[in-house]
């Protein structure tokens, strides 16, 4: 799928299958959603969360955008899109779960990697994967063999510590309403690794 032309043709076979199939939930959702689940994902066109998961229209909250970052609470000046989205999750939607999804082979991720050889790429890109900085040097630091996958796991650990600094979502999971969890996606294999949030490691998730 290239182009405009291909967009509309993708509408209509949409329209002809799985809209014909589902338009009384359709019609439902025109009323509301309901989700319980939020997923923030990398804007890759490989990784797809709905397709991952299998799931619905009006299951999952999405929330994509490069190398699946949240950033910390902040009060001040700027455009906050990835807060207002969780703002909105969390206060308004009042999901019970928040899934951080990273994946392999993620470009963000390897913005981060070339700004530590002193090459930043993008005037907006090297800012937003600044976020990174930290868990690159700890990374860098043990000297890992696959230093793309383990700062990709990193960021994960790192979007999910962010999460907690907002107010609302602290004092959401700290009395059971909501549960954080973590999630790396290999593309060419099509494997899911879930995060153990007691250990921190991540572990494929049975076929």
């Amino acid at each position: 799928m290239r182009t405009p032309e291909e967009l509309k043709n993708g509408y209509r076979a949409f329209r002809r299958g799985v809209y014909k199939h589902q338009a009384s939930l359709y019609e439902e959702l025109g009323r509301g959603q309901d989700p319980d689940i939020m997923i923030i994902a990398c804007a890759d066109s490989r990784a797809e969360p709905a397709d991952i998961f299998n799931a619905a229209p009006g299951q999952l909250f999405v929330v994509r955008n490069v190398a699946n970052l949240v950033p910390p609470y902040d009060q001040g000046g700027g455009l906050h899109g990835v807060s207002a989205a969780l703002e909105f999750a969390v206060t308004a939607l009042k999901v019970k779960h928040i899934l951080i999804m990273g994946h392999g082979g993620c470009g963000g991720v390897n913005a981060s990697l070339s700004a530590a050889d002193d090459k930043p790429v993008g005037h907006f890109i090297a800012p937003w994967v600044s976020l990174l900085d930290q868990a690159r040097k700890d990374v860098l630091s043990h000297d890992p063999e696959d230093p793309q996958r383990a700062l990709e796991f990193a960021g994960i650990d790192t979007s999910l510590k962010n999460l907690m600094s907002f107010p609302f979502v602290e004092e959401r999971v700290k009395s059971g309403d909501l549960e954080l969890h973590g999630a790396w996606f290999a593309i060419a294999e099509g494997e899911l690794h879930w995060r153990d949030s007691g250990t921190g490691e991540f572990s494929v998730v049975e076929a």
